[in-house]
């Protein structure tokens, strides 16, 4: 097989379709959020706009944040020296895992390199080794436990997205006395809509599956203490697992879960993507640690932030730019086209300098292209006249306001 020549073809096609995905090289600058340093090759840097960030609440320049990662740096070092099993469990982690557990109300909580590790290995572990397990998953979930629930064996029932319904009729058909996982998530990241994890749970209980509930865009934003959806829906007891990250809201790196003492042990004792995988160096969980503190100690962050998206979601709306339905502080702008996606993308960052990356497939369904806006506690008012603007300027060089754009705010 000419392999140079696969390769080539497949990433032509992408080109072709408009699909093929192209890093922004930004330097971030400490106190100066959301503005960024844009690198490009031949090109003096230049300062962006960042609109598409998943540091949430600016936590990642925060400074009790860098204190407590510069703090552990010097005391510790660099990296942790191993797997946790092998010389690589701190104190920090041990204390972070603690801060998470009392975050979410569990008795145990369990720090992996990633959200996706997390994701993956837990569902994968719990999936392969229950006998007979057999796990539901809603339709619009993340690649990472879809991921896991494959790699498991386990058999696999998909529910209509936030169908609990549908998740009533699929439970009952099964054997009543094989495990089962009802896997779902809070908030859904390219549509900004919040499942109803109240009544999910009711259906997985009452025919004997755990419920895991992937909080990943939630932590830190909702809930009085910032534990996510489940906690400001109040169900946070109806929650068998809960995942999260400390990648967004809390603006570092890494992902966990919190369950039960003996669910925690089970998957620390039993999930490849956990035992076999260098673990995080202390100097982020003691920024981890300090971040979740800080979040969960000032409500008026949550506040600031869902002012924000509201205020934004109302001005694009304002201005006839086809936002998409949104309960949540994520804000879509649909376009439709993979290829105009991409162009509105470039233009906006040519010749406004204004950095947002367009979603295309396989991220979303072909055809609901979209820009992702995330406003944050630090996006004032100038920047949101700034923003919507330069939309307008780019839809009306596009052809968007009369036509494509349009038809999808119909939709």
């Amino acid at each position: 097989m000419d392999y140079e020549a696969f390769f080539a073809g497949h990433l032509r096609r992408l080109h072709d379709e408009g699909r093929y995905r192209v890093f922004a090289e930004l330097e971030r600058i400490v106190g100066a959020f959301p503005r960024a340093r844009l690198h490009r090759e031949g090109q003096p840097p230049r300062d962006v706009t960042v609109w598409c960030s998943n540091d949430y609440l600016a936590m990642g320049q925060h400074p009790a944040v860098i204190e407590a990662m510069q703090a552990a740096i010097g005391a510790q070092g660099s990296g942790a020296g191993g797997t946790r099993n092998i010389s690589g469990t701190n104190t920090l982690h041990a204390a972070l895992e603690r801060e998470l557990a009392q975050l979410h109300e569990k008795e145990a909580a369990l720090v992996f390199t990633s959200g996706y590790v997390a994701n993956e290995t837990t569902l994968q572990t719990l999936g392969a080794l229950l006998p007979g397990c057999e796990l539901y998953s809603d339709s619009f979930n993340h690649a990472s436990m879809i991921a896991g629930i494959r790699h498991s064996g386990a058999v696999r029932k998909i529910f209509r997205h936030n169908d609990a319904a549908h998740l009533e009729e699929l439970l009952a058909a099964a054997d009543p006395a094989c495990p089962k996982i009802v896997a779902f998530e809070s908030v859904y990241s390219m549509d900004g809509d919040i499942s109803p994890i109240g009544a999910l749970c009711d259906a997985a209980h009452r025919h004997g599956a755990l419920t895991y509930l992937d909080e990943v865009h939630a932590v830190g934003m909702y809930g009085a203490r910032g534990a996510g959806v489940a906690e400001r829906d109040g169900v946070l007891a109806k929650v068998n697992i809960v995942q999260g990250t400390l990648a967004k809201a809390f603006g570092v790196v890494g992902g966990y879960i919190a369950s039960t003492a003996a669910t925690v042990d089970f998957v620390r004792s039993c999930g490849t993507g956990f035992i076999f995988t260098t673990s995080l160096p202390p100097a982020i969980a003691a920024a981890a640690l300090a971040s979740v503190r800080h979040v969960s100690a000032h409500p008026e962050l949550r506040v600031r932030h869902q002012e924000r998206a509201a205020t934004l979601k109302r001005r694009l709306a304002a201005a006839g730019l086809p936002v998409m339905p949104s309960v949540t502080h994520i804000v879509p702008v649909s376009v439709g086209d993979a290829a105009l996606c991409k162009q509105a993308s470039d233009l906006l960052l040519d010749r406004h300098s204004i950095y947002v990356q367009p979603i295309n497939y396989p991220t979303v369904p072909r055809g609901t292209e979209r820009l992702r806006l995330t406003p944050t506690p630090l996006h004032g008012d100038e920047d949101m006249s700034r923003l919507v603007s330069a939309l307008q300027d780019v839809w009306q060089t596009l052809g968007l306001a009369g036509g494509l754009g349009r038809r999808a705010a119909a939709e």
